[in-house]
């Protein structure tokens, strides 16, 4: 008979087939919790600093590779278009064979692209290199939030899941100061080339401390997963032509992704379990928290897209200054994160983030408000208010998605949550995009206050979920055999 879908942590054998009898229910014990919490940090460390470092380094880049600028967006283009086209794949496929094997296959693609970035001569074995190491990333990330919730005991997971957003917010802040420093000091391949010592060290951790889960006897669904490629793919490709080169260069692009969506959309909802997590979604709080999560992730990217642009053209502030400019959000988001996450574990998700994104949209609205003369210190409050205002909502809102789910489905909400990360950033990255394209970058104050309006809107869809959960949900274990096991 198959095994049951049920993604219990097992003992430290050889076979993640059978917990160990009498273990600890709940999370992983001290001092292994703090290794496998070492081992998601330094995945997620390194996949974000990639996606940040790429960014600044690509003039460098395309000079020494004699490539035109519009070419070496690919550089940037295929780890991001890799990354969302295998999340929910990924993640369905650690429901199925256990997160630890996908985040420690993720772990060794990412750093073996990593190498094969460093050891690249042209822009085209960057670029194919580029996509190995996004698959990779695919790996870590989707599985990201299934490891942290088997990690950690129930009352401290509002507290693991606000430390995972702090680890991500510093990293993304001190990206382009690493990338920087690099470049100072050596070439660019040392970009890449620093990841794989660090990528070796996160294998060797992980493959001791990861918790071990029992995956489901249900078959893979490639159909699915090739439709999921297809639909995302083309509909991201397609928003990116439309913006930048007009309706005509991407309307083909459009319609191939939305014809796949349409087919994907009718195979998905007639599963169980299916590859697209439609039967989550049906969870109300699910629902709501990943509507929240694509919107609020909409309006940040909106003011990262827009900001850089206004303070260089029309601020007059050069590009280390804009960068500098720019720390102050990721860094507060860093400081909300963490204790957010700690009221998490005792108040409600929908208070917490109603409030957050509140603040979120006051910052966002000052900020469009912001006089073209504003001196530093005017720039770098309205900055911190956003990233309070964002990480005060990030933390509880993750909580309540990973927590309304299934302990068996545990993979899918994780893929869903960094779907959702990714599609609301794609939304705004393109609206933004539009309004340059209508009006220039003066048009940054007008997409500020767009976003702005997002930000509240998504604060009422926030507080929308106090009537469906009137405390923090206790995980739903489905059976005796999902919860987390010892070493």
């Amino acid at each position: 008979m198959p095994s049951p879908p049920a993604a219990a942590v097992a003992a430290d054998s050889d076979t993640d087939a059978h917990p160990a009898p009498g273990a600890p229910p709940d999370g992983l014990p001290t001092p292994r919790r703090y290794w496998s919490v070492a081992a998601i940090w330094l995945a997620m460390t390194m996949s974000v600093l990639d996606g940040a470092i790429a960014n600044v380094a690509l003039p460098t880049i395309a000079r020494e590779l004699n490539a035109s600028a519009a070419s070496s967006i690919w550089i940037v283009n295929a780890y991001q278009l890799a990354i969302t086209v295998t999340l929910l794949p990924l993640a369905a496929l650690g429901d199925r064979l256990g997160y630890r094997r996908v985040y420690m296959v993720g772990l060794a693609v990412f750093t073996l692209g990593s190498l094969g970035c460093a050891l690249s001569q042209t822009l085209e074995e960057l670029t194919a290199a580029r996509i190995l190491q996004g698959l990779g990333a695919g790996g870590i990330m989707s599985i990201n939030s299934a490891l942290v919730r088997f990690t950690y005991p129930k009352r401290l997971l509002g507290r693991g899941i606000g430390l995972n957003a702090l680890v991500i917010s510093v990293a993304a802040a001190i990206g382009p100061t690493v990338a920087s420093a690099i470049l100072t000091r050596g070439t660019w391949e040392w970009l890449f080339a620093i990841n794989v010592p660090i990528g070796v060290l996160a294998i060797a951790i992980a493959a001791r401390a990861l918790p071990r889960t029992v995956g489901s006897a249900r078959p893979f669904d490639w159909v699915s997963a090739v439709l999921n490629a297809v639909a995302f793919g083309f509909l991201i490709l397609g928003a990116e032509s439309v913006a930048r080169e007009g309706l005509a260069a991407g309307l083909w692009k459009l319609a191939v992704g939305a014809v796949a969506a349409v087919i994907l959309v009718r195979r998905e909802l007639r599963l169980d379990a299916p590859l697209v997590p439609f039967d989550l979604l049906r969870i109300p709080i699910f629902g709501l928290s990943i509507a929240t999560s694509v919107v609020s992730f909409a309006a940040q990217m909106t003011a990262f897209v827009g900001l850089p642009f206004y303070f260089q053209t029309v601020m007059g502030r050069s590009a280390v200054e804009t960068g500098l400019l720019m720390t102050p959000w990721p860094l507060a988001v860093g400081v909300a994160a963490p204790l957010a996450g700690r009221l998490a574990d005792r108040y409600r998700a929908g208070a917490l983030g109603g409030v957050g994104l509140t603040v979120f949209a006051a910052g966002l609205f000052a900020l469009a408000m912001m006089p073209q003369d504003a001196s530093d210190l005017d720039i770098a409050w309205r900055m911190a208010l956003c990233g309070l205002g964002f990480g005060f909502f990030q933390s509880p809102n993750n909580r309540a998605m990973v927590t309304s789910a299934p302990m068996h489905r545990s993979g899918a909400a994780g893929g869903a949550l960094a779907t959702a990360r990714l599609l609301g950033q794609t939304a705004g990255a393109v609206t933004t995009a539009v309004f340059f394209h209508v009006a220039g970058t003066h048009a940054t104050t007008t997409a500020l206050a767009t976003a702005g309006v997002l930000a509240l809107f998504a604060a009422l869809v926030s507080l929308s979920r106090l009537k469906l959960a009137p405390r923090p949900r206790p995980e739903p274990l489905d059976r005796p055999s999902d919860v987390a096991a010892g070493p």
